[in-house]
């Protein structure tokens, strides 16, 4: 029998892949290849301008430290795409 998991742990684990992710774009110069590697999410996430940007900034190597550094405390500098909502 699987046991399920809480929304709660879900959450956590969601959040705690950002934060990787984030973390893994700030290492000057290997930064750049993950914020390479990580184009599509961002095009997915963000839309194609402003995924292209969010990317090209943080493959900068210390421009996107700094960057990063700060959207961890204060939140996305570019926002997301907003949700589409489905018509029943």
């Amino acid at each position: 029998m699987e046991k399920k998991r809480s929304i709660g742990k879900k959450l956590v684990r969601a959040g705690g892949w950002q934060i990787a992710k984030r973390l893994a774009k700030m290492v000057p110069f290997g930064g750049t290849a993950v914020a390479i590697v990580l184009v599509g999410s961002d095009i997915r996430q963000k839309g194609v301008v402003y995924g292209l940007i969010n990317s090209g900034i943080d493959a900068i190597p210390f421009v996107g430290l700094a960057k990063n550094g700060i959207e961890i405390v204060r939140g996305d500098f570019l926002p997301d795409k907003p949700e589409k909502v489905e018509k029943v």
